[in-house]
């Protein structure tokens, strides 16, 4: 999906109103916009489609990246920044001092700001496991949601605020955790304050037809019985490589029970964080499946009931399925 078209949608949804068409119907939050756009890196060029949003902006943009090297985000920033509220917060693991001034904060902590969001004009939301690195984009395998929301925005205005106030791995629970969406229903948690691991764990344990797992890194043992315990369903898991070898790695015990995992063998790193649930629920975001992902770092995460959406995650699981070993 073009940026453009996305925002052209938006414009004519709006066209003589003063806001997003929401209706609030008893314990269900209702909206209507755009659909979400999702975008796989190194064939969809998640590096244009960000700069492109950047540049879309109009009042503000609010970002919260655990890394960040591409020039053409650098530069879209700088540029936006003469008109619009730019604001950035980084991790201090892999800062490299790129970007600087007033308007970036870097986090400097043991534990790590792990996010991979952007807020713009507070309504667009862009997140996933996408960096925007050059690595991230030309070689590891990543995905990225673009979503225009009001109650999603909202979210992660919240969550940004907080970082930007310097409260990391705390703060208040999501206020909208969730949502329908052009009748999707859409939920959202931040960690470690929304209890991903256990949001994560419990979704799986509902599973009745499939699970696919395409992973960075995943030791939780809560997550992995989870998987077990529902043999009735179909698992398989594609696990990034150098990850998979660690002593802590659920790896090698989903394989000892027998299901079907397989190591990626991919030129990068698997660095996606997703879970593809009966072919109708994706669960995405910046959270790995660690004791670290769950209770130490600032991640998020967007699960989305759709299942052309599943279907295209899917697509992206067995592409690496048939490459893996």
């Amino acid at each position: 999906m073009r940026l453009s078209i996305f925002l052209c949608a938006l414009a004519a949804l709006l066209a003589g109103c003063a806001g997003y068409a929401v209706k609030d119907v008893p314990e269900v939050l209702r909206e209507q916009g755009p659909d979400p756009g999702v975008f796989f890196c190194k064939q969809d060029n998640c590096s244009w489609h960000l700069e492109e949003l950047i540049l879309s902006a109009q009042s503000s943009i609010h970002c919260a990246f655990y890394d960040l090297d591409l020039q053409n985000i650098i530069a879209a920033l700088g540029e936006q920044s003469r008109h619009a509220e730019v604001r950035v917060v980084l991790d201090d693991e892999p800062y490299e001092g790129m970007v600087s001034g007033d308007g970036v904060l870097v986090e400097d902590r043991s534990s790590r700001m792990h996010n991979k969001f952007c807020v713009v004009d507070g309504m667009y939301v862009w997140t996933g496991s996408f960096n925007p690195t050059t690595a991230d984009n030309d070689v590891n395998d990543n995905n990225a949601v673009l979503m225009s929301s009001y109650y999603l925005a909202k979210n992660y205005e919240q969550e940004f605020g907080e970082l930007w106030m310097g409260e990391f791995s705390a703060g208040s629970r999501v206020p909208y955790p969730s949502f329908v969406h052009n009748g999707m229903l859409v939920e959202n948690a931040f960690c470690p304050e929304d209890r991903c691991e256990e949001k994560v764990a419990s979704l799986l344990g509902n599973a009745s037809v499939s699970v696919y797992v395409m992973v960075f890194s995943f030791t939780s043992e809560k997550i992995a019985d989870a998987m077990l315990f529902r043999r009735d369903a179909e698992m398989r898991g594609v696990f990034d490589s150098s990850q998979a070898g660690s002593s802590y790695s659920q790896y090698r015990r989903l394989l000892g029970f027998g299901l079907p995992v397989r190591k990626d063998r991919g030129k990068g790193k698997l660095h996606h964080k997703v879970f593809i649930i009966d072919n109708e629920t994706v669960i995405t975001g910046s959270y790995n499946p660690t004791a670290s992902g769950s209770g130490e770092n600032d991640e998020n995460v967007l699960i989305l009931h759709n299942q052309g959406i599943a279907r295209r995650y899917a697509g992206e699981f067995f592409r690496l399925w048939e490459a893996a070993s």
